[in-house]
């Protein structure tokens, strides 16, 4: 596991997830995200799905990543620290799906332009803005025979209630857009809000256990910083922890010397 230092003002933050139905195209635009800034060489990026799932078969275990850091210098010339929340597309997770949700400021609502709107899209869309979030409409497969942009984007607005006239025509397939996408993240989505020199306080959005690592906690920090060796409670059942190590996912496991108010890791 290698190790990894950049500094990022929370200016400079993005903690944002996707709202997306079921073979909408959500993995494939997040693939293209990690593509586009240089998270996983194009040779990993074809091994990639491979190489974990002989790595399960191996030791019998599953390799999750709900979330993925990355690095994106934007046009105005200066370096995000995009971090992309993964949220599940069912509708029996509607609960771990608020949680990701308040861990971001913001949330991308991807649409396939030959579909239109699913119900499902909608509840995880009403959740998203009734937590505060900033909604971004994306129209994806517009390469399609079959697409409908014009009827998607008044769908969109009359059914969800979100801005669609500005949304991106994007295909992930063949990577229409996925620049135009990241743009918007960066220019509509606001930085997250936090203390550094305050205490230590942070959400739990996931966690599993692991055979070598024990527990893994993905969190966001609220306030304060998290470093190895810091102590925590837990405040669902009072107990103390010490933590072991720090990192994120680039979308391997990296680490990295401390989580700080509005990192993801």
């Amino acid at each position: 596991m290698k190790s990894i230092h950049f500094i990022i003002d929370m200016q400079n933050i993005r903690n944002f997830s996707i709202i997306a139905h079921i073979d909408h195209g959500k993995s494939t635009i997040a693939d293209r995200f990690i593509q586009h800034c240089g998270g996983l060489s194009d040779r990993e990026m074809s091994s990639q799905v491979l190489d974990s799932m002989d790595i399960e078969k191996e030791r019998g275990i599953t390799i999750k990543s709900q979330s993925v850091s990355l690095k994106y210098n934007a046009k105005n010339g200066q370096t995000y620290l995009l971090n992309f929340i993964d949220t599940p597309g069912h509708v029996d997770f509607s609960y771990e799906v608020s949680r990701s949700l308040s861990a971001c400021e913001g949330a991308l609502l991807i649409v396939d332009a030959s579909q239109g709107v699913e119900a499902q899209t909608v509840a995880n869309c009403y959740t998203a803005l009734d937590q505060g979030l900033e909604v971004l409409a994306v129209l994806n497969k517009i390469d399609l025979p079959a697409a409908e942009p014009e009827r998607v984007v008044d769908e969109i607005e009359d059914v969800v209630g979100v801005e669609a006239h500005d949304a991106v025509h994007a295909s992930a397939k063949s990577g229409i857009g996925i620049e135009a996408i990241l743009e918007q993240i960066v220019d509509k989505i606001p930085a997250p809000k936090g203390d550094l020199n305050a205490s230590i306080k942070a959400l739990i959005i996931d966690s599993w256990f692991d055979n070598y690592l024990g527990v893994v906690s993905l969190i966001r920090v609220i306030d304060g910083e998290i470093k190895a060796k810091t102590k925590i409670k837990i405040f669902s059942n009072g107990e103390e922890h010490l933590v072991d190590e720090v990192g994120i996912f680039t979308p391997k496991r990296t680490k990295t010397e401390s989580l700080k108010a509005g990192e993801v890791g």
